[in-house]
C-alpha cells in the first residue's frame, strides 16, 4: 500500500515540473518531496518522473497515475467542501406545507439549482411538518412559530385566503349573497378529525357551525374538487387561479408562515443561500400571497 500524502506529493511535482517548485507550493522542502515521491516510486514498483533538461517528466505509468489522482484529488475535496460552513453545497431538506411548497418552492426550484449548483435541495411538501429540531430537516417552514430553544425562528411572509368557487358551479347554483347563504351550498374543507394545525380550522373563522361536505386532507385536492365544481372552500389566494372568488367584501382570512432552521446549522453558507432565496421568492411573490 502507499500513502495518499505521498500521491500528494507526487502531484504536486509533476505540476511544478522541479522538486523546488513543489516544496514551494506545498510548504516543505525539496528534499521531503523527492524523498516522498521514491517511496511512492518503490510502493508501486515503478518509475514515474524522470528528470530532464527541461525539469521533471512523466513516465507513461506516472502519465496515468497522475490522471488518477486528479480524480481522487477532485472527489476529496468535493467531500470536504461539504462540511465547510463557507461553501455553498451540500445537501438542504426543507419541510414545507403542500400547497406552499408546490406552488411557490418547486416551480422556483430549478432557477435556484442552477445559480447553485453544489446544492442538493430536498423539499418535503406535504400535510403535517418535518421538525429541523429532531433533525428531521434542515428548514421549515409552517404555519405557527414553533417554540424550541434550538431554533432560530422568524416571520416569514403574511398571506391571505377567501372564499373560492369554480364559475361553472356559481352558473348552476348561484351566488351566495352573505355568509348565512352558505348553509345552502356545497362547502369544500379539511377533514375535521384530521386537521393538524388550529390554523387550518377555516370554516368555522368563517362561520361558526360551517361544515364541508366534501372535504380532504390535502389543500391541493381541495382545489381541484372546488376547480370540478365541487362547491365552495376557502382557499390561499395563490392557489386560486381560474376561481372566482365569492363574498370577496366579507370574507377575508390572514395568516402568517414561519421559517425556522436549528442553531447548529443556521449561519453555514448553504443554509444563508438558501434562506436567502426563500425570502427572496417571497418578496417576488407578494402579489400572489396577499393580493387584496
Amino acid at each position: 500500500m502507499f500513502d495518499w500524502d505521498d500521491v500528494r506529493m507526487f502531484v504536486g511535482a509533476a505540476r511544478a515540473g522541479s522538486l523546488t517548485g513543489a516544496a514551494e507550493q506545498l510548504g516543505v522542502d525539496a528534499a521531503t518531496v523527492g524523498r516522498r515521491v521514491s517511496r511512492l516510486e518503490a510502493a508501486l514498483k515503478s518509475t514515474l518522473l524522470s528528470r530532464s533538461p527541461q525539469g521533471l517528466r512523466l513516465t507513461a505509468t506516472g502519465a496515468q497515475l497522475l490522471i488518477q489522482a486528479l480524480e481522487a484529488e477532485s472527489a476529496m475535496n468535493g467531500i470536504a467542501g461539504l462540511t465547510r460552513a463557507d461553501v455553498v453545497a451540500g445537501a438542504v431538506r426543507i419541510s414545507a406545507s403542500e400547497g406552499f411548497g408546490g406552488a411557490i418552492l418547486a416551480p422556483a426550484l430549478p432557477g435556484l439549482r442552477r445559480a447553485r449548483p453544489g446544492l442538493i435541495v430536498e423539499l418535503a411538501a406535504s400535510t403535517g411538518f418535518l421538525s429541523p429540531s429532531r433533525r428531521e430537516a434542515d428548514m421549515a417552514i409552517t404555519l405557527a412559530a414553533p417554540d424550541q430553544e434550538r431554533l432560530i425562528v422568524e416571520p416569514l411572509t403574511d398571506y391571505q385566503l377567501a372564499l373560492y368557487a369554480a364559475p361553472a358551479y356559481l352558473a348552476e347554483r348561484g351566488r351566495p349573497a352573505s355568509i348565512d347563504d352558505l348553509s345552502g351550498h356545497d362547502i369544500v374543507g379539511y377533514v375535521d378529525d384530521l386537521i393538524y394545525a388550529p390554523e387550518l380550522r377555516y370554516l368555522e373563522e368563517v362561520r361558526p357551525g360551517l361544515t364541508a361536505q366534501a372535504s380532504s386532507t390535502s389543500i391541493a385536492a381541495q382545489r381541484e374538487m372546488v376547480a370540478a365544481g365541487g362547491g365552495i372552500g376557502v382557499l390561499p389566494c395563490f392557489l386560486a387561479e381560474g376561481l372566482e372568488r365569492v363574498l370577496d367584501d366579507q370574507v377575508l382570512l390572514r395568516r402568517r408562515f414561519w421559517l425556522s432552521t436549528h442553531r447548529d446549522i443556521h449561519d453555514t453558507a448553504r443554509l444563508r443561500a438558501v434562506r436567502s432565496w426563500v425570502l427572496d421568492l417571497c418578496a417576488q411573490n407578494g402579489r400572489r400571497l396577499s393580493p387584496f
